[in-house]
């Protein structure tokens, strides 16, 4: 079962659902979830989490990152597979292109963070979900990160989320609207950047 907390999305507008009174089957154990949640309510101490990655500078601007291990629930968890990224800048700023940027990554992190919370909250709900999906637009003034202009803030300056998606007919649909705004409350992601995020 994978691991997805109780966070939603906003502004990831209109989405597609099936008209369907059977039980929704978004692929997230709930029971496991809501199970969790009061264990961790009892224990606060295996509540704390530490998530790690690992990093190697390769040549020039580009390195390469692995996740493999994180702590939590009081101790060290291991994942089954070793995931790797690779990160670069493009050839705009001289460079090879052999990976996304640092900053495309947080957007990366960001978008899944919020969608998925969308399959969880949903699926608490009862309502089937046949696609979300999501485009996300960081503004920056890069005038900062070159030490152009000192008074420019190094970081975004705005996020924008946009959403194309359309709803089938449903007695449901009309509850899809709460289901992203708690998720923006929710995202573990966004909470380190929400004083630059909007359009949540």
């Amino acid at each position: 079962m994978r691991s997805v907390g109780f966070l939603s999305q906003c502004k990831v507008g209109r989405i597609i659902i099936m008209a369907s009174e059977v039980q929704a089957n978004n692929g997230v154990n709930v029971e496991a979830l809501l199970a969790a949640k009061e264990a961790l309510t009892n224990a606060p101490e295996a509540a704390q989490f530490k998530w790690r990655a690992a990093c190697e500078w390769k040549d020039g601007t580009h390195s390469h990152s692995t996740v493999e291990s994180f702590y939590g629930l009081g101790q060290d968890q291991h994942r089954k597979t070793t995931f790797a990224f690779d990160a670069d800048h493009p050839e705009v700023f001289a460079s090879l292109d052999q990976g996304a940027t640092p900053v495309e990554y947080v957007l990366v992190g960001l978008a899944s963070c919020l969608t998925a919370g969308i399959a969880a909250v949903a699926q608490n709900r009862n309502i089937q979900l046949k696609s979300v999906k999501a485009t996300i637009e960081g503004d920056m003034d890069i005038a900062g990160i070159l030490g152009i202009d000192s008074d420019v803030r190094n970081g975004f300056s705005g996020i924008t989320v946009k959403s194309t998606s359309t709803p089938t007919p449903s007695p449901r649909t009309s509850r899809l609207s709460s289901l992203s705004r708690r998720s923006g409350r929710r995202s573990m992601t966004l909470s380190p950047i929400r004083r630059t995020s909007r359009s949540w």
